[in-house]
């Protein structure tokens, strides 16, 4: 049976898929990168805050420092698996969809959700001398209207 640092990979098609998707990204397996990746990227499209993350591992009885998610994190976007989007000042969330698309950030409620129906631009600013443009984030804030 296949295993790392305790982790079996056979029988567990989450954790196989995860270790496919890593070694596929150039990633090394570790026991960290499986586990936060199999609690990311195995359940579907979403939007997740580092803190969610570190929540959701304590759930599951993985227990490793907020650190260690911040760090697998933004492993996880240098190597193209999922995509930082930085709303309301401070906050990153990091998306699962990598592919270009807009997003509404609600106010007071904390959230990131994609916009349906895409959006589109007439025109798209030139980047400057020497430079490209390697990716658009476009950011919808909302709030709820007060009576």
């Amino acid at each position: 049976m296949r295993h790392l640092s305790g982790i079996h990979l056979t029988g567990d098609a989450g954790m196989q898929y995860c270790a496919q998707m890593l070694c596929s990204a150039g990633l090394r397996l570790t026991r960290q990168r499986l586990l936060l990746g199999r609690l990311l990227l195995f359940g579907g499209h979403r939007h997740v805050t580092a803190e969610q993350l570190h929540d959701e591992a304590i759930a599951a009885n993985i227990h490793m420092s907020l650190a260690t998610v911040y760090n697998t994190l933004n492993q996880f976007t240098a190597a193209g698996l999922v995509r930082r989007i930085a709303a309301g000042g401070i906050k990153s969330f990091f998306d699962t969809d990598t592919s270009l698309h807009p997003h509404f950030y609600l106010e007071g409620e904390d959230r990131l959700v994609d916009v349906t129906g895409g959006l589109s631009f007439s025109k798209v600013p030139e980047a400057l001398p020497g430079h490209e443009i390697t990716r658009l984030d476009v950011i919808v804030h909302l709030r709820r209207k007060t009576a």
